[in-house]
């Protein structure tokens, strides 16, 4: 199937934003809306999955999306089991096969898989009945980090225009000018965030040295490579600071972070370069004086707080779309009527 022929529920698993293309994605945006209506209830919980099973099944640790994935699937009454690979039987010498087959036979509806290798979800997905969604494989994908930087991005486009967000659509980001600044060679979120805002209509602008940009480019739908991120903010909407993965050796590639910082950080400075419309955002967790300064992280147009925010609401309407047959997607509006518990 070509990617955007179908809505998001036409899938089993979410395990790269090219599953969705831009008809999925916005499938998701629409769905992610009631969800956030649902959080600001006093007890934010519908019984939407009530007698379904998620597994976050991680590998790699990573105690912000575990979390995030973990309150989603609670706050659809789904039941919960964590399982972390760096303490289990994996490291007595169980294959992944053997322990996603073993987990799997305790009765799961779903995975949420986290690996260090590029391409492990879509493996798990071949061995199980079970819905899988990547939660990002090595230097690859971070798709659901993706489709909540959209919605967070079309949240603040629309309540700046005071327009409702199903009246806007995806049409907040045609010709939006985003530029993703930072350690592109090993980030998944890139990938997945360039892939995800090309699609909805967007030019997204990489900004690097070129000693942290991929061996290849091939494939990413880019508007332009910059080495220079003076010369681009004063012309972007959004900068997308990405961390840079000192744990991955992006140090090796650099003479050093002082002097990355003083290239490619952004500064209070840098920030009056950009339009005063322009959003900041950050995937967390942020180097602060590294990537960005502590004043500019707290400016108004920073976006990283309501980012953390608004991962669980989309990250439950991943879920709902993907175990909820019961309801068609489509009529979510009609999870604001459910009973909170």
């Amino acid at each position: 199937m070509t990617s955007g022929d179908a809505p998001f529920g036409a899938h089993r698993h979410l395990l790269s934003i090219t599953d969705l293309g831009a008809v999925g994605i916005a499938e998701v945006m629409r769905v992610t809306d009631a969800f956030v209506e649902v959080a600001r209830r006093p007890i934010p919980k519908v019984p939407a999955l009530r007698g379904r099973t998620v597994v976050t099944l991680f590998a790699e640790e990573s105690t912000r999306t575990r979390l995030s994935f973990e309150a989603a699937a609670r706050r659809l009454s789904a039941d919960v089991l964590s399982f972390s690979m760096d303490h289990s039987s994996v490291k007595k010498g169980e294959s992944l096969r053997d322990t996603v087959e073993t987990v799997t036979a305790m009765g799961v509806d779903a995975l949420v898989v986290r690996h260090p290798e590029a391409g492990a979800p879509h493996q798990v997905a071949r061995w199980v009945d079970a819905a899988v969604v990547n939660a990002g494989d090595g230097w690859h994908e971070h798709p659901t980090q993706a489709l909540l930087d959209c919605y967070t991005i079309r949240q603040a486009l629309t309540e700046r225009s005071g327009i409702e967000p199903d009246a806007v659509g995806i049409a907040a980001f045609d010709g939006l000018r985003v530029a993703v600044v930072g350690d592109i060679r090993h980030s998944r979120v890139a990938r997945s965030d360039v892939l995800a805002l090309s699609a909805l209509g967007a030019e997204v602008i990489l900004v690097a040295p070129g000693s942290l940009l991929p061996t290849s480019l091939q494939g990413w739908p880019l508007s332009a490579v910059s080495n220079d991120l003076d010369a681009v903010l004063g012309t972007v909407d959004v900068c997308y600071l990405l961390r840079l993965q000192l744990e991955r050796g992006a140090g090796k590639f650099l003479p050093s972070v002082r002097e990355y910082a003083s290239s490619y950080g952004l500064t209070a400075r840098r920030a009056a370069l950009m339009p005063e419309h322009a959003l900041i955002m950050h995937p967390g967790p942020m180097n602060r004086g590294v990537e960005i300064a502590d004043e500019v992280a707290h400016l108004p147009r920073s976006l990283v707080l309501r980012q953390v925010s608004n991962g669980v609401a989309v990250r439950m309407a991943v879920l709902f779309i993907l175990l909820g047959s019961a309801t068609a997607p489509s009529e979510a509006e009609a999870l604001l009527d459910m009973t909170a518990e």
